[in-house]
């Protein structure tokens, strides 16, 4: 059947896809604008079964906080134009608010906007990784996200008893930049501080210094490693 330029441009418009695509999804629908959509899903999906091998590293995390649930999603793409599109910053938003509403289960909810969202931006786009914190009742959750290129590319929620907001997002803050891995200096293994302590000594004889002084210098150096590595 014959379709109308108006349909196909309201079509293209809705879906994203080419013009001639559209048209063609009409013509097979006999009309029918939803079936068209379906059409244009059912090509799309089996073009964009095609980018499944390619890497996907690029895309950006969103957070949210509402009263005492906090949540984080990771999108991811394949390209730093895609990551910083309206289209696909919206669809991050979009499924954080789902999970502080409905739960981490909840992102399957969109799987069919996902597909949408690869035939439209024409690239691999997955849900990665997805974390909920409920806090308990009286313990203080905040949070701390690093923006870069005007998306968020680090994001760390955080939940603490007895604690204000301002040292609980001072603990987010440190979490996000030095991405300690252990709680404590006691929680160190002891070959890991000998290890260190062997390489910042060698690093400080290279340097030149006396060796009357080595021994302290590199006692205040051992003190910076462990405020790097630890949280508390």
């Amino acid at each position: 059947m014959a379709v109308n330029a108006k349909d196909v441009q309201a079509l293209r418009q809705s879906t994203g896809a080419g013009m001639m695509d559209c048209k063609k999804a009409l013509e097979e629908s006999d009309g029918d604008v939803e079936n068209a959509k379906q059409w244009l899903r059912e090509k799309g999906l089996a073009a964009s079964a095609k980018r499944d091998d390619r890497e996907n590293t690029q895309g950006l995390v969103a957070l949210l906080i509402e009263g005492n649930v906090g949540a984080i999603v990771k999108l991811k793409c394949e390209t730093d134009f895609v990551a910083s599109s309206d289209q696909f910053k919206a669809e991050a938003a979009a499924l954080v608010s789902l999970v502080v509403a409905k739960g981490a289960d909840a992102v399957a909810e969109h799987a069919t906007i996902i597909d949408d969202l690869r035939i439209t931006l024409k690239e691999k786009i997955e849900i990665g990784d997805v974390v909920r914190i409920d806090a308990v009742a009286g313990n203080t959750i905040d949070s701390y996200i690093h923006m870069q290129g005007g998306r968020g590319v680090n994001a760390v929620l955080v939940e603490m008893s007895g604690a204000g907001a301002e040292l609980a997002h001072d603990v987010a803050v440190h979490i996000a930049f030095a991405r300690p891995k252990y709680l404590k200096r006691d929680d160190v293994p002891a070959e890991v501080v000998a290890h260190e302590r062997a390489t910042l000594e060698t690093i400080t004889r290279n340097e030149g210094k006396p060796e009357a002084a080595i021994s302290k210098v590199v006692e205040g150096r051992i003190v910076g490693f462990f405020k790097d590595v630890c949280l508390l």
